[in-house]
């Protein structure tokens, strides 16, 4: 087993107006959650979510296949891989306030270049703007900033932020589509940097706090001792297996449903399910599943794929609403973890750059998973997609089993 260790927390010195963790008042922490909450849903909308909607508009005006649109948007995600840590560090070390606040203008000019993009060089530069907008303005930035405000307590508020952007893709992808066709894709794309400016960065700006200097965090919650080096290692892997999953069912699961026997109509309406699937978990989460520790989240989130696959390959077409239901609420679970877990093990000093790290590799599989899932189930059907998935699944979930819960506070005192 791989444990995470940590040196004994010394006593916290007396909380002040700008202490994070107990001392922060539960008003006013609703109203960060809320901010960033909403704030996410706008940064995911205007950017992850848009290729899904306008890719095909773009590449008729532009010219081009949608093949290069998608392209340009996977170029962008290897981007925010590379950049990920570095933003990290620099959360870590002066907090996430500005950071969000600068990924609002950053994503707004983005979008105002991709909105006039005459060609390919012109699709390509603007996505490699707003692959450095995703970097600055996405969930690792907007954890990160959480757990510079309230250290180990920031599980609670990183459940409430996913629970308020869960509805991104649900808001995001209705919206962009009556813009696209009130006005057009380019319209869509301005609106939508006027977004960012008038409400997104007032958000962030004026409503998130300062968060504390990382030695005063150090003090109050007492620094992690180095884990054993594998521990990284298999988190890394960990994430990097589960989000391979999560974007080839974003970019193909009607695809999948339809190949395994689902009318069309059947396919998109089992499919729209994963949105409320995701909520739903993340509202048990909430509810019952923050008494325990969050490895074991984790671990019940990489098993619901694999057993809502095989519910779907042993029914048939009938089941396609139960597996878009498991897989959404693995998913839904997996957001949340994704940012608990290293929290768990290895405490809120350093947590900036360790998110960084870890979503480097997840988001080189997240960029390369629509493209591999598709060749294997055109290639192989989709009894062997579901087992490249669930295989990816089980070998997450053996992952986190391998990770020990680090005892609490007075177990270890």
């Amino acid at each position: 087993m791989i444990a995470a260790r940590t040196v004994m927390p010394q006593p916290p010195p007396a909380p002040s107006a700008a202490s994070s963790g107990p001392a922060a008042p539960a008003a006013r922490r609703g109203i960060v959650v809320g901010a960033i909450g909403l704030g996410q849903t706008i940064a995911w909308a205007s950017s992850y979510y848009l290729p899904a909607i306008l890719a095909r508009p773009i590449a008729a005006s532009l010219g081009v296949a949608p093949a290069t649109v998608f392209a340009a948007f996977s170029a962008a995600l290897l981007l925010s891989a590379a950049l990920g840590p570095a933003v990290g560090r620099y959360i870590d070390r002066h907090g996430g306030r500005g950071v969000l606040a600068l990924s609002n203008l950053v994503l707004a000019a983005g979008l105002g270049l991709l909105a006039a993009a005459q060609g390919p060089v012109g699709l390509f530069a603007a996505w490699a703007v707003l692959g450095v907008g995703m970097t600055l303005g996405l969930y690792d930035s907007a954890f990160a900033t959480l757990a510079g405000l309230y250290g180990r307590l920031a599980r609670s508020p990183i459940t409430g932020v996913t629970l308020i952007a869960g509805f991104a893709s649900t808001v995001g992808w209705p919206a962009t589509a009556g813009l696209e066709e009130l006005w057009g894709w380019r319209a869509a794309c301005l609106v939508w940097a006027g977004v960012h400016l008038a409400v997104g960065l007032p958000l962030n700006r004026l409503l998130v706090p300062k968060a504390p200097p990382p030695a005063a965090v150090a003090a109050q919650e007492g620094e992690a001792a180095p884990a054993w080096p594998g521990a990284m290692a298999v988190l890394a892997f960990v994430f990097a297996a589960a989000w391979f999953v999560t974007a080839a069912m974003a970019a193909h699961l009607p695809a999948l449903l339809t190949a395994a026997g689902a009318t069309p109509a059947a396919a998109i309406a089992a499919a729209a399910l994963v949105g409320p699937a995701q909520v739903a978990a993340r509202l048990v989460e909430f509810g019952l599943l923050r008494r325990l520790h969050p490895l074991t989240a984790g671990r019940v989130a990489t098993a619901l794929h694999p057993v809502g696959a095989a519910t779907l390959v042993v029914v048939g077409a009938p089941a396609a609403a139960a597996f878009a239901l498991l897989h959404g609420a693995g998913n839904g679970l997996l957001t949340i973890a994704k940012g608990t877990i290293p929290l768990a093990l290895f405490g809120p000093v350093g947590y900036g750059r360790r998110s960084g790290i870890l979503s480097a590799a997840a988001r080189v599989t997240q960029a390369a998973a629509p493209f591999l899932f598709g060749l294997v189930l055109d290639a192989h059907g989709p009894g062997m997609a579901l087992g490249l998935s669930s295989a990816l699944c089980l070998a997450a979930l053996a992952g986190l089993l391998a990770l020990r819960e680090r005892p609490p506070a007075s177990r270890r005192q």
